[in-house]
């Protein structure tokens, strides 16, 4: 598995974690949720001798997609969100364009479902649909190697958020339970965010010592 190239780049204000995946006998990469910093993310690609072709978004937030405009045009790379998620990029308001110094993400080229393989060369991820935070988030999976992207689902000691209008406790709760902690205790953790003590953890570890997960904290519905 060298010749696969994978690397975490925390962007922008909002302690975002971007990843760039690539192939490196290819020369194909994707890159997931592109918020910000857009020229470094295309420099660790050019330095690698990669070349962004997709955008994948794990999920809609503004936080999360406002780099993909100028990460499109400068790459030329199709986006691709799960097919829940896809109407929002067309109704991000412009108060949260303003508050967050961002520009409206062109229209998903492609939609992602559940059980999806997206490729980058000769490597295989599963999307992994995990409703909750929002209703089209995704995670995505590389058995292979034991890595999780976890986007805003699961970070490193807590889960995503749910207080906005289209979330829901339960099922992200199910999410996790049922697409994450069934997962082998030693699939490493990548979460959207660093929000936690480390940017990486484990299944087996959040497990056991993520609060929301282990029963001392309650997720609010």
């Amino acid at each position: 598995m060298s010749d696969q190239f994978f690397r975490q780049v925390q962007v922008g204000h909002h302690a975002v974690f971007a990843y760039l995946i690539g192939d490196l006998r290819s020369g194909e990469a994707i890159v997931v949720d592109p918020a910000d910093d857009v020229d470094e993310l295309i420099g660790l690609a050019d330095l690698n001798n990669l070349k962004i072709t997709e955008i994948i978004n794990t999920h809609g937030h503004v936080d999360h997609i406002m780099g993909n405009a100028e990460m499109q045009e400068k790459t030329g790379a199709r986006i691709k969100i799960h097919e829940a998620e896809a109407g929002y990029l067309d109704k991000i308001g412009d108060y949260w364009l303003e508050m967050f110094n961002a520009r409206k993400s062109p229209p998903a080229d492609e939609v992602l479902r559940d059980g999806y393989i997206l490729r980058v060369g000769d490597f295989e991820w599963l999307v992994l649909h995990t409703p909750g935070h929002t209703p089209g988030g995704i995670c995505l999976y590389h058995p292979e190697q034991g890595i999780c992207l976890t986007g805003d689902t699961l970070f490193v000691g807590s889960v995503g958020r749910i207080d906005g209008p289209r979330s829901s406790g339960p099922r992200m709760l199910d999410s996790i339970k049922e697409k994450l902690l069934v997962l082998p205790d030693h699939t490493r953790v990548f979460p959207g965010h660093h929000y936690g003590p480390s940017p990486v953890s484990t299944i087996g570890r959040e497990r056991i010592a993520n609060p929301f997960l282990n029963g001392k904290f309650r997720i609010d519905i």
